[in-house]
């Protein structure tokens, strides 16, 4: 692996594989390039669900997926209704290149609890756990909420369903490192995974195992299907849980704890990850992967380190000189919040994006 690039590499950004960390990114990254061509598979298949004031930040996140990934990508947009002509008007701009296709849903749930589901945490959060049962043809799916920034290729998180063992039917990260400030093991008042819970952020799915899959639970001796145990977990626990559908799917896995795999925090990368100290280590080594901008933090000044990396995707356009258009002012940006905690260690919100550019820049030169 390649590892403690320095964020001001592009002084020299033509003689890329000048030394010897540049030298094994170029290799990396045409390797990628080179399987990536000879292994062809199907295409990505992400899945995003947007309600409310979502359609800004939902497109933030298509772009930055659509920018470092090789494969092709299949985007599934669940939103409602009236969010569908945005949606399509600003999609069918994007100059794709005959790599993105998407497909627009809206939002759906079980007729005879559809208010229920609707009202459980947020509006239209609780789509995900029906994505299984409505994407039919779908075999596998990478599930990620609005907020969330991609600072390497799609491909890398989507390669984790080779991982998988002969149990395993989706992968997630940690809803915490450090159990001192962990909300599930301090105030939960139901099952959960492990000892501070998963995050479902970020959610990567078998939906054939999913589908196929008898679950143990603590409602019957009889282990029941994905789309059976849905409705009697909400009745159970519905009193008793704060965020919605992840609660559930802390459930679920609680009884079912060979059935998940677990991403590592760069996976996943939240404010609980620097609000109080850095307690992502892998994040410190080699960057973060995947930027999850919960509580809003995007559009608020609370975390500007957060809010600094959304801005620069968002600005960012495609084609453009990512050293110049996206990397040297995003890190002149984040020199301006060292005085939060997270701005104290803002190197690893630019170490794998920057690594991330090395990559593409090769992969272009080779192609």
């Amino acid at each position: 692996r390649c590892k403690n690039l320095s964020v001001s590499f592009w002084n020299s950004y033509w003689m890329l594989p000048s030394d010897v960390c540049g030298m094994n990114c170029f290799w990396e990254a045409a390797f990628r390039y080179d399987y990536a061509k000879t292994h062809p598979s199907e295409k990505m298949h992400l899945a995003v669900v947007a309600c409310g004031e979502r359609l800004e930040e939902t497109v933030t996140m298509l772009r930055s997926a659509i920018i470092f990934s090789i494969k092709p990508l299949q985007f599934h947009i669940f939103a409602e209704d009236q969010l569908h002509g945005s949606f399509k008007e600003i999609l069918d701009d994007f100059p794709y290149g005959g790599k993105v296709n998407y497909t627009l849903y809206p939002i759906t749930f079980p007729t005879e609890s559809a208010a229920e589901w609707k009202k459980l945490f947020k509006p239209c959060a609780s789509q995900r756990l029906f994505l299984p049962l409505i994407l039919k043809d779908v075999d596998s799916l990478l599930y990620v909420d609005t907020d969330i920034l991609f600072l390497r290729p799609v491909d890398d998180v989507w390669s984790f369903l080779g991982k998988f063992n002969s149990t395993q039917i989706a992968a997630m990260a940690p809803e915490h490192e450090e159990p001192r400030i962990g909300w599930y093991n301090r105030f939960a008042r139901h099952p959960y995974y492990g000892l501070t819970g998963i995050n479902s952020g970020v959610m990567l799915m078998n939906m054939t195992r999913i589908r196929r899959k008898y679950f143990k639970n603590d409602m019957t001796p009889v282990q029941l299907q994905w789309g059976e145990i849905l409705m009697p977990l909400l009745k159970k626990y519905k009193l008793n849980i704060t965020w919605g559908d992840q609660d559930l799917l802390n459930i679920m896995f609680f009884h079912n704890p060979e059935s998940l795999y677990v991403f590592p925090c760069q996976w996943n990368y939240r404010p609980d990850h620097c609000i109080y100290g850095s307690n992502c280590k892998e994040a410190e080594e080699e960057g973060i992967f995947i930027l999850h901008g919960n509580r809003g933090v995007y559009h608020d000044d609370k975390q500007p380190t957060f809010r600094a990396v959304y801005e620069a995707i968002k600005n960012y356009s495609f084609g453009g000189d990512l050293v110049h258009s996206l990397l040297q002012p995003l890190e002149v940006e984040l020199q301006k919040t060292t005085h939060t905690y997270c701005g104290r260690v803002y190197k690893v919100f630019i170490k794998q994006l920057t690594k991330s550019v090395r990559d593409l820049h090769a992969r272009r030169s080779k192609g």
